[in-house]
């Protein structure tokens, strides 16, 4: 009986990965169509629009007040850096790519909180952490010229991704599973806003807001709905096992991702791009070993 709920648990988490990969290929579609801040501010806004209408009925008006407000905010704002820098990026470049990129977080995590929290990183998590930085390093070395500055929002995306994951901790038990997707979707829809409207601002022709197509409103719906029912897998995944036994289930986003990336975009990666990206998933594995070896 453990055992079919273990294996039920990562396909639940393997579900979850890959619809979110199958998410972050509908937004790069959007690239050129609309700028990449609006089409984070749309998608966040209407599923920050669809939980609450779902945590009322579910909670009750209860459900909207909670203690710690302020760590709720800094938990938006940094899901507002992660999914804007990370949409920003995946209109730049490859997706494959772009989210291999991404998978440097949790390393970032380990490290930050090391250094915020004093929790102690172990010697097979520092071998994990260099080995997923010379990952990435492969992975950014032949896009550097093409791409300039812009390899970076990648890798700015996973500090933000870094800092939700602390964050996530820090106020874990406050809310409901529910509540808590709700808060960080309607606290991130602000700075959102906000660097829209600094964008349409700024002059640059990229950034530039016009009134979208119906189709990209559609796919910005889409991916809201999509990213919530994939959120809804993963916790179920964590039900049915621990989150240590479906943690590698998260390394599906980047199989997913080359994938999609080689179907729907054409985009073949090359042998230093699929070498760096198997690194990258190797350090993974092995953080997540360190992290379940008995001190």
């Amino acid at each position: 009986m453990v055992q079919q709920d273990v294996r039920a648990a990562w396909l639940y988490g393997l579900a979850g990965c890959a619809l979110l990969s199958v998410g972050d290929s509908v937004i790069k579609s959007i690239a050129g169509q609309w700028p990449g801040t609006a089409v984070a501010a749309l998608r966040f806004a209407i599923g920050a629009l669809a939980l609450g209408i779902i945590l009322w009925w579910r909670e009750g008006r209860g459900a909207f007040h909670c203690a710690r407000m302020a760590l709720q905010l800094a938990r938006g704002a940094a899901l507002a850096m992660a999914s804007l820098l990370f949409f920003l990026a995946i209109f730049a470049m490859p997706l494959a790519e772009a989210t291999a990129i991404q998978f440097a977080n949790p390393m970032l995590t380990a490290l930050l909180s090391a250094a915020l929290l004093g929790e102690r990183i172990s010697r097979g998590a520092w071998g994990a952490i260099l080995l997923a930085f010379a990952g990435v390093l492969i992975v950014l070395r032949p896009n550097v010229e093409l791409l300039g500055l812009a390899i970076l929002l990648p890798l700015g995306a996973a500090l933000g991704m870094s800092a939700l994951m602390m964050l996530n901790r820090m106020t874990a038990g406050d809310v409901s599973p529910l509540a808590a997707q709700f808060y960080v979707a309607a606290f991130a829809t602000p700075f959102l806003l906000i660097a829209t409207i600094a964008g349409h601002g700024s002059g640059l022709e990229s950034l530039v807001i016009g009134w979208p197509d119906a189709s990209v409103i559609a796919r910005c719906a889409l991916v809201a709905v999509s990213a919530s029912v994939a959120h809804a897998l993963t916790y179920q995944a964590t039900l049915r096992a621990s989150a240590a036994e479906i943690a590698p289930t998260v390394y599906v986003q980047i199989l997913a991702a080359t994938a999609i990336g080689i179907v729907w975009f054409g985009d073949w990666p090359d042998a230093v791009g699929l070498g760096g990206t198997a690194v990258i998933i190797v350090a993974g594995l092995w953080l997540w070993r360190a992290s379940r070896a008995p001190e």
